[in-house]
């Protein structure tokens, strides 16, 4: 018997995840005139990558230097390094200004020149300045709270719902019906029936064990999208921010926090003899910050590994060249936080290595924005292809807005034509787990910190075909060990339930970049292969990833051409 009666719930949008990328989506399916249920596991606007976000967003404006939308295109494929899809490319980039020009208009806040033009920053990859910035450790929260503000606006048609674990969807026929979950504050079985069906909840970085993730970002719509039938593409592609703060020990501030500060005062990179070492790596340190995150990602490992790291195992990141007066005019406050983590930057360099940031994997969708799960659509993040083997500098924030816009509009129009519907028998199996009560797990949480060292260790930044066959192994022991119950019985906050929820959906994620990672015997971007290095033309392919009774699937797919066909 159910330990608490199941509520049922009834809209036109139901829209998984409340970021950037989610709150956009609920904003134009509203304007669209459509019902919209917006669920998020965290406080709405509050959780996921976007509100984290310190740094800029790629448009080509061109109200610094004179840009066009096919340069940043461009600069876009040149950064995926071949595997981009650029009919999505081509909408991020294309919409990409009229984005930052809504946002303008909700009063964002962005950076101006006293002459009224958007500042716009250089940032790596780019060919010139191209990325808008409130400041630069407050875009992100600026941007979701702007956000925030609108969904209040909407409120006739936008209903908000915190706290809601999502954790399958309920398909029919192929056809998209809405999900099943349960309310974290008292562990109540929810049903949502909805017309159409957006996952927009973020990426995977959290299993890693150093990552700039929010506790809500665990690959929780690639697992939701996989097992209702959906495919995921180039999962082996995950994102290492090569300056995550290291040492000394800083607390309340973000790991990430260095590089707008970095390529705006041209701080630099050394190593262990005092010496810059981007140089030995093909790229040029003197004068700008260009190297893209892969590339100087793989320079500070190679560093580690050579014996010339830092202390605590990474590089160190200088300012000390650089003028007291200059510091402080580009930090401001941030100053003084630095001062109480015991950080003089005008005497001291700090340490930094690679931390996990970004997935350029994803749920595999057409031009519309769909997947192959008819009303089932993904935006931001979650969406997988647009960037290829890595991700150009300041696009994150441009495609949750650009895909989560075009995405809510495209669903309202789809939900406008069609009948709610709901399967009863179709639900039944993901609401019975909702509510089974499996034997005491008290070392879930530990596995999930075993889980974490084992992605960082054998499916990082660098892998082996040994290291990755070892992981695959250790993740599929993992899933058996893990069981087909969560523990105990559904109640308040019970967090060794949702870490059971949260193991479950982070093994079979894992397992997707494992295998992706060993199939791929090339290097490529974001993706090494100590033992295949170098990028091989025969590899310019997708691959994409299925699930079918129980088992993955991996195939290889032609990089789509702004020709193909949807």
């Amino acid at each position: 018997m159910p330990s608490l009666d199941r509520r049922h719930m009834e809209t036109d949008i139901l829209v998984i995840g409340a970021g950037g990328a989610g709150m956009m989506a609920a904003l134009a399916a509203a304007e669209k005139g459509a019902k919209v249920l917006l669920v998020d596991r965290a406080l709405i606007g509050r959780g996921g990558a976007t509100v984290m976000a310190q740094m800029t967003v790629a448009v080509a404006l061109g109200s610094e230097l004179p840009d066009s939308i096919a340069a940043h295109f461009n600069d876009t494929l040149k950064a995926g390094r071949g595997l981009c899809d650029p009919r999505l490319a081509d909408i991020v980039t294309k919409d990409g200004p009229d984005a930052i020009r809504q946002l303008d208009a909700w009063n964002v806040g962005w950076a101006r020149h006293e002459d009224g033009r958007i500042k716009q920053a250089h940032a790596p990859g780019h060919d010139k300045a191209r990325c808008v910035y409130v400041d630069f450790l407050n875009t992100g929260p600026a941007v979701s709270k702007t956000l925030r503000a609108q969904l209040q606006r909407h409120e006739s048609l936008i209903t908000r719902a915190g706290d809601l674990f999502i954790t399958d969807l309920v398909v029919q026929d192929n056809v998209a019906q809405g999900a099943v979950g349960f309310a974290l504050s008292d562990g109540r079985p929810i049903s949502i029936a909805a017309k159409a069906t957006i996952i927009a909840t973020g990426g995977l970085t959290r299993m890693y064990r150093r990552n700039s993730a929010s506790l809500n970002m665990s690959g929780d719509g690639y697992a939701l999208a996989l097992r209702a039938g959906a495919k995921l593409i180039d999962m082996e592609f995950v994102q290492f921010f090569p300056i995550g703060h290291l040492a000394p020990r800083m607390i309340g501030m973000d790991p990430i926090m260095w590089d707008p500060f970095r390529y705006k005062l041209g701080g630099v990179l050394l190593n262990n003899e005092g010496r810059q070492f981007l140089a030995d790596y093909g790229e040029k340190e003197g004068g700008g910050y260009v190297t893209t995150r892969d590339q100087a990602t793989y320079a500070i490992l190679k560093e580690v590994a050579a014996g010339r790291g830092s202390p605590a195992g990474g590089a160190w990141l200088s300012f000390r060249h650089v003028p007291e007066a200059d510091l402080r005019a580009a930090f401001g406050p941030v100053i003084e936080h630095l001062a109480k983590n015991g950080i003089d930057l005008t005497k001291q360099d700090i340490e930094v290595a690679p931390i996990a940031h970004y997935h350029m994997g994803g749920v595999q969708v057409a031009p519309s924005l769909e997947t192959a799960i008819t009303d089932l659509f993904a935006a931001g993040e979650a969406i997988g292809g647009s960037n290829g083997a890595n991700r150009l500098s300041g696009n994150a924030i441009t495609e949750a807005l650009v895909f989560g816009e075009r995405t809510g509009a495209l669903a309202a129009e789809r939900a406008a034509n069609k009948q709610l519907a709901w399967s009863h028998e179709a639900a039944a199996a993901a609401l019975a787990l909702t509510e089974a009560t499996g034997p005491a797990r008290p070392d879930i949480a530990a596995m999930i910190v075993e889980l974490q060292a084992l992605m960082a260790d054998k499916v990082g930044p660098f892998r082996t075909e040994a290291g990755l066959g070892e992981a695959l192994a250790s993740i599929r022991g993992m899933a058996a060990d893990l069981g087909d119950a969560p523990p105990g019985t559904p109640g308040p906050d019970d967090m060794s339930r949702i870490d059971w929820f949260d193991l479950r959906t982070m093994l079979l994620v894992a397992e997707t970049v494992a295998t992706a990672a060993l199939a791929r015997t090339e290097s490529r971007g974001a993706h090494q292969r100590e033992d295949f290095p170098g990028l091989l033309e025969a590899w310019t392919l997708n691959q994409i990833v299925s699930l079918q009774d129980g088992e993955l699937t991996l195939t290889k797919a032609p990089v789509p051409t702004l020709e193909t066909a949807a």
